[in-house]
């Protein structure tokens, strides 16, 4: 059985406030539809994170439903699999399971049940069977569930009598797996030893982290197209760089496995991307000042095709509040397709005196979502706006809601009169 095992598409994504990426996607997929023909895989696998948020627009749903229709007709003969990962809403893809199984596409967005033991037949849902062999589907599930995927091995094991080689796909973090990447997560993503998730398997095809590796094994393993023994665990990364975090290599990968328990081959191919992530300066360490910065850039602009930019700064450096609103102005007046990412990264040492430094300020969605004061979220990022005073800022808020309570009981006090009336 042949596997293409892609993951982490994160369609509809908006990246740094206001950059579309759909043409990136569409350059990915043109891709992948290039190594679905020429190696003509028995099953495409993509593992979770389908879109980049639970609730994609209808373009975004759109571009979903036309490339999978595209890669059907490409290759009529090949099963997908699709599997929901933390981005995406797990019910939702699962109401379109149905529809897409009559076009031998099979998606799995919930996850077992907690009562699976007691709830019969729950298996069929999570197991694909093809004339190759078997994928157990997984989707990201937020409580830890071994044992469930345990029971599916175990399952798959009993009518496995012609020993046809068994897939995994799961949306998921494994412990001493290369977070690079995922820098503002880390010590937030749970994860989960390998050794939990049994042996019945010989290919664990999965997603979440955005680095291409194979658990367990050199990277050099990869290289000679050499046979590795099962079983095998491999993340086959991201379809894009999803930021300027991720400046290694993207990859798919292709699986070969002649029978179960047998041994396996695997093959990256590296995704072109259609816009490059630097961080400046490319021949420094980092800026020193503006200065610096805006002579460096007008030579990069000129020379410079599309691409993603992020600026290093030397920590003592002194910046106008206006910075990067000049940084925009400078690439609209250049009309390059050069896509900012505001956030600085500052180098050098921690000064404990400078109460003007820039600081990361990390709050969670939910936090934000129960805010009802602006000035709460503004007072939490007040260190990154050094030329802000809050009590100018606290006063002109406390004149706006004592005008909008004025103008509101005008407006009762209008109501009261002309129901009197």
């Amino acid at each position: 059985m042949k596997i293409l095992h892609t993951a982490d598409l994160h369609l509809g994504q908006i990246i740094y406030q206001h950059y579309d990426r759909t043409d990136e996607h569409i350059h990915f997929f043109r891709q992948l539809e290039g190594w679905i023909v020429e190696y003509e895989p028995d099953v495409l696998v993509v593992a979770g994170d389908i879109f980049d948020v639970p609730q994609p627009s209808a373009s975004c749903w759109k571009m979903f439903t036309e490339t999978f229709v595209r890669i059907r007709k490409i290759r009529p003969e090949m099963a997908i699999v699709i599997i929901a990962g933390n981005h995406d809403s797990a019910s939702r893809l699962q109401s379109h399971s149905e529809i897409w199984a009559l076009a031998d596409t099979y998606i799995v967005g919930t996850p077992p049940p907690l009562n699976f033991k007691d709830v019969t037949g729950w298996e069929e849902r999570f197991i694909v069977r093809l004339p190759k062999g078997y994928i157990i589907a997984i989707p990201y599930m937020s409580s830890d569930k071994t044992d469930a995927i345990i029971a599916l091995q175990e399952y798959v094991a009993r009518e496995n009598q012609e020993c046809l080689p068994v897939v995994m796909t799961g949306h998921l973090a494994v412990t001493g797996s290369d977070f690079t990447g995922h820098d503002s997560e880390i010590g937030m993503l749970r994860t989960v030893d390998i050794e939990r998730f049994g042996s019945g398997y010989d290919y664990f095809a999965l997603g979440h982290i955005h680095r291409p590796q194979t658990i367990k094994h050199q990277h050099s393993d990869l290289e000679e197209d050499g046979w590795l023994l099962p079983p095998v665990t491999r993340y086959s990364g991201s379809a894009l760089h999803v930021s300027c975090d991720e400046t290694f290599p993207h990859t798919v990968t292709l699986v070969d496995i002649d029978r179960h328990r047998s041994h396996l081959k695997i093959r990256e191919f590296r995704i072109q991307q259609l816009r490059h992530f630097y961080n400046l300066p490319l021949n420094i360490e980092a800026f020193s000042n503006e200065k610096e910065v805006f002579k460096y850039m007008g030579k990069f602009i000129e020379e410079a095709e599309s691409c993603y930019i992020r600026i290093k700064m030397e920590r003592r450096a002194d910046l106008p509040s206006d910075f990067n609103n000049k940084i925009y102005d400078l690439i609209e007046k250049s009309g390059k397709d050069i896509r900012y990412n505001p956030k600085i990264i500052w180098i050098g040492p921690e000064e404990g005196d400078r109460e003007d430094e820039p600081m990361e300020t990390e709050i969670a969605v939910e936090d934000l979502q129960q805010m009802t004061d602006p000035l709460e979220f503004i007072r939490l990022t007040s260190d990154r706006y050094t030329s802000l005073n809050m009590d100018t800022l606290t006063s002109a808020f406390k004149e706006i809601e004592e005008e909008l309570i004025l103008m509101q009981e005008e407006e009762d006090s209008k109501i009261s009169r002309t129901r009197k009336a």
